[in-house]
């Protein structure tokens, strides 16, 4: 029995991209919350994320480098249509990686630069990633497999509210992160954001949820709505992931609520991983939505087999390595700035 190699590492690049939210966006939150916390405690929040914070975009490359590599067709047509927020992350992503360094090791009178610059980059990083989904869950315009659109096709007012949830719910994971690695006032603080966070990303979801099928008539008909009704033989089977969402937003608030620690953090785990779920659910099998599945997009299997050797080398690295890092790191951060 042969292995399904473009089916397997469909599910690397998926598993990479979803650890990269997961992983990234609560730093990426702690970002866009900075402009909201006193000069000491936005001290306190880069040293909880410092020594894990590089190791999280590893994640972005093995994505990204997956999908050139294993599937160069889906990775000509994707580019082209999205180059405007993929170089406009890039570039903030750059931005915040050299802020957060010269911050905490330039010299005093520099720091209000590189505390907006920090902040700025992660705000820019998290809206062109918005961009880039909502263009991408629209549909990329494709005449023999190569993008036949234009440049500007993913700037909609579509992907711009996408853009925003997004905003809302990394900062509802840097809230969450900040509740469980911090204490005293800014944890106190923290709290009162995630509930802002709570309700924004509740709001914005449900926007993004039903501008979905309401604007894109190929995801409705993935989850039986279609001509103004549902059909419940199509809908019944996908309720879980939705009520996953529900739930998460629900366990993030009740441990607010009741003052606990990593409660809210998984809360908003959960939510992340039910709106993933859900979009994969609209376009899968396809890897260019509407036009391409991943089988039409895959290198050819000698390729992706020598390439499968050393991915079953590397990830059980990476992974270990992350464990490692985050078991090391995992006391909280107090007000000196410094594990305990």
């Amino acid at each position: 029995m042969s292995l399904d190699l473009p089916l397997i590492w469909a599910g690397i690049i998926a598993i990479a991209v979803l650890l990269y939210v997961l992983l990234d966006g609560f730093d990426l939150g702690i970002g866009i919350l900075f402009p909201f916390a006193t000069p000491r405690e936005r001290d306190v929040m880069m040293e909880s994320v410092a020594p894990i914070w590089d190791g999280n975009e590893t994640w972005l490359v093995l994505g990204g480098g997956g999908m050139f590599a294993a599937f160069p067709f889906a990775y000509a047509a994707l580019m082209p249509a999205l180059y405007g927020p993929i170089l406009m992350m890039l570039l903030a992503l750059i931005l915040r990686g050299v802020a957060f360094e010269f911050r905490h090791h330039g010299r005093t009178r520099g720091k209000p630069f590189w505390t907006a610059a920090f902040a700025g980059g992660s705000i820019a990083a998290t809206l062109a990633q918005g961009l880039a989904l909502g263009g991408f869950i629209q549909g990329v315009t494709l005449k023999d497999s190569v993008f036949a659109g234009g440049p500007l096709d993913w700037l909609t007012p579509y992907s711009a509210l996408v853009a925003v949830g997004l905003v809302a719910g990394y900062a509802l994971l840097g809230a969450t992160w900040i509740v469980w690695r911090t204490e005293g006032e800014l944890q106190a603080k923290a709290r009162r954001w995630g509930w802002i966070a709570i309700g924004a990303t509740a709001v914005l979801l449900a926007a993004v949820s039903l501008a979905t099928l309401l604007l894109h008539p190929r995801v409705a008909v993935r989850w039986g709505f279609a001509g103004g009704v549902f059909d419940l033989a199509r809908l019944l089977p996908l309720t879980p992931i939705p009520l996953a969402g529900l739930a998460g937003l629900l366990l993030a608030a009740f441990g607010l609520r009741r003052n606990h620690h990593v409660t809210p953090f998984l809360g908003a785990y959960l939510v992340f991983f039910s709106g993933y779920i859900g979009l994969a659910v609209g376009f899968f099998p396809n890897i260019v939505p509407y036009a391409m599945s991943y089988r039409q997009a895959a290198n050819a299997d000698n390729a992706l087999a020598l390439m499968l050797v050393g991915v079953a080398i590397l990830l059980p690295a990476i992974l270990g390595y992350t464990v490692w890092v985050y078991w090391l790191f995992r006391g909280k951060v107090g007000g000196d700035a410094g594990y305990h």
